[in-house]
């Protein structure tokens, strides 16, 4: 057998801990680990157009997965491309391994064409980030970045200069068992006790879930019948936590609905779970907070604890749910109910007149009719801006559908290449990226990547030619909108000139049969849809609290629009409340 160089022995590495592709694009120092996958069966190389393309892809193949993924760039600019798309995976806690190759290691700090420091520049975005100088550190440094990006969930950067890739690997190099499954963490006694009491002692307690109970659906759903409490989540929270869910009250935060505010400020109790949270002004500071999180430093850094719980959902509340005193007192829980049911039917009313002959089209709209066609176990990639707002109301998450967005990094543009990250995991799976007109040109590019490699997303076009949240943002702030105009093509022309499918659409009628044959279409297609950009009211009189950013009067007035089929199991829901 023929000796081995670090790059092959790095790819083998990767494929050993369940990485079936890396995305990127080559160049000079990343040639010896591109020909290394080349050789290498069960890994391929995914060429993207553009390096940040590359590390979102990765990103939402590590989120639907839960495995580890890849993404590499090569030397200077190539890798630092890389740095938008791993600041979203890294606060997504995705596990994703990006290679940045370096220049030739004799260079390094001489100022060489295209030098730069990758293992300076990504620190801020990884748990983990180091140079490999000289082959004797493979394989223990690569085993070491991919255990940091899987057991704390998040990006490992490695710096490999081209030449040292090019070396042969050291002879009985130390290879150990790599760890790939995360452990269950479980507080400890003292804190459940302490937990116990709090809940026990407290009249009303309201429940507010994040993406962290991921797979807790069950344990959530029985902890809220034990203590007869409403539960509210966060964005990232919704496709976990809203569907099957009869103590459901909405959603809290910029693009919030229902009484998910007037549930966490009423109660005597409020217990996030596994939630970061970030916007503190929308939580409350008069009443008594537990947090629980398998991250410990998030434990308390957005609003003061009288509780931090270090472990994860599912593990807490099993050993919490038995302990409680079951509660037999619902009127909190209906008050809250009924309130999220009046909301709700409240901001439809505006959003249901002659809707269908709306045009240009209202976006509310596309949006719910592309609820309505989309297949059960569809994965939706969201656009930061407007889209966000739309999936927010109107996608309904059933325990098999996904959706995925960069809800915590709000970059623009990051609906496309998650998808095309997305649709590798499941050629079979139906994938839908509702793109903004403004985020989808950033990116556009990488369009072509869905046609070379036939993948079959769906790209559904909210088009309304402006940056429509970041105008909301001027007008809320009592400033004249500038720069947000986009004078946009023909996008669907575009789609067909690169040889996928595309389609136009002005008017309501034309939406639904668009959208059943792009979804039939058994290869990548685009609907461009043109939507009004004044679909959203804005507030008579701007207020000071608006002036000061995402304020709570901000997502009240001006973001109330409609919540589709939500509305609907919130009336399903209030057949438990008791009539008088």
């Amino acid at each position: 057998m023929a000796k081995q160089n670090v790059a092959e022995q790095f790819v083998d590495i990767l494929a050993r801990a369940g990485v079936r592709r890396m995305y990127g694009v080559v160049g000079d120092s990343l040639n010896p680990v591109v020909d290394a996958i080349r050789r290498t069966p069960g890994i391929d190389w995914i060429q993207v157009r553009h390096e940040e393309v590359a590390a979102f892809a990765a990103g939402a193949e590590a989120q639907l997965t839960g495995t580890l993924a890849a993404c590499a760039g090569s030397c200077g600019p190539g890798n630092l491309h890389l740095i938008n798309g791993l600041y979203d995976a890294h606060r997504s806690m995705a596990p994703v391994l990006a290679l940045a190759s370096q220049i030739p290691s004799s260079e390094i700090g001489l100022g060489y064409f295209q030098e730069t420091h990758p293992d300076q520049l990504f620190q801020e975005c990884s748990h983990y980030c180091e140079l490999i100088s000289s082959p004797k550190q493979m394989p223990r440094l690569l085993q070491t970045a991919i255990q940091h990006a899987i057991g704390r969930g998040g990006v490992s950067v490695v710096a490999l200069p081209g030449d040292v890739a090019s070396e042969p690997a050291p002879e009985k190099a130390v290879e150990h068992a790599l760890v790939t499954a995360l452990p269950s963490v479980r507080p400890g006694d003292a804190e459940i006790d302490k937990l116990v009491r709090l809940v026990d002692d407290a009249g009303r307690v309201t429940l507010f879930c994040g993406s962290g109970t991921a797979g807790a659906h069950a344990e959530v759903m029985a902890f809220a019948e034990r203590v007869k409490a409403p539960v509210g989540h966060a964005l990232r929270g919704k496709e976990w936590i809203q569907y099957d869910n009869p103590y459901d009250v909405g959603m809290s935060g910029l693009l919030g609905y229902g009484a998910a505010y007037e549930a966490t400020h009423e109660c005597d109790l409020l217990i996030l779970i596994g939630t970061d949270f970030p916007y503190n002004a929308f939580l409350p500071d008069d009443v008594k907070i537990v947090q629980i999180d398998v991250r410990p430093e998030r434990l308390g850094r957005r609003s003061q604890l009288a509780l931090g719980v270090w472990g994860d959902a599912k593990e807490t509340l099993r050993c919490l749910t038995p302990r409680v005193r079951a509660k037999t007192d619902r009127r909190f829980l209906d008050k809250m109910l009924k309130k999220h049911a009046d909301a709700l039917e409240g901001v439809v009313k505006a959003y249901t007149r002659k809707v269908e002959k709306h045009v240009p089209i209202h976006p509310e709209y596309v949006a719910s009719v592309l609820d309505e066609l989309a297949d059960d176990d569809a994965v939706f990639t969201v656009d930061t801006g407007m889209c966000n707002v739309w999936a927010a109301r109107y996608l309904s998450p059933n325990g098999r559908r996904r959706i995925i967005g960069s809800f915590s990094h709000g970059s623009m543009a990051n609906a496309l290449p998650q998808a095309i990250g997305a649709q590798f995991t499941d050629r079979r799976r139906q994938v839908i990226s509702m793109s903004g007109d403004g985020g989808f040109s950033m990116l556009m590019g990488d369009f072509l990547t869905l046609v070379q490699y036939d993948l079959p997303v769906k790209i559904v076009l909210f088009n309304n030619s402006s940056l429509g949240m970041v105008e909301l943002e001027m007008l809320v702030a009592g400033l004249p909108s500038y720069g947000t105009d986009n004078r946009n093509p023909d996008f669907a022309a575009i789609a067909r000139a690169a040889g996928a499918y595309g389609v136009r659409v002005e008017k309501p009628k034309q939406l639904a049969g668009a959208l059943k044959d792009a979804f039939r279409h058994k290869g990548p297609a685009l609907v461009d849809v043109v939507t009004d950009p004044n679909a959203l009211s804005i507030p008579p009189k701007i207020s000071a609290e608006m002036v000061t950013g995402f304020a709570l009067s901000a997502s009240k007035i001006v973001l109330d629009g409609g919540v589709g089929r939500m509305l609907q199991m919130a009336r399903s829901n209030l057949r438990n409340v008791p009539r008088p």
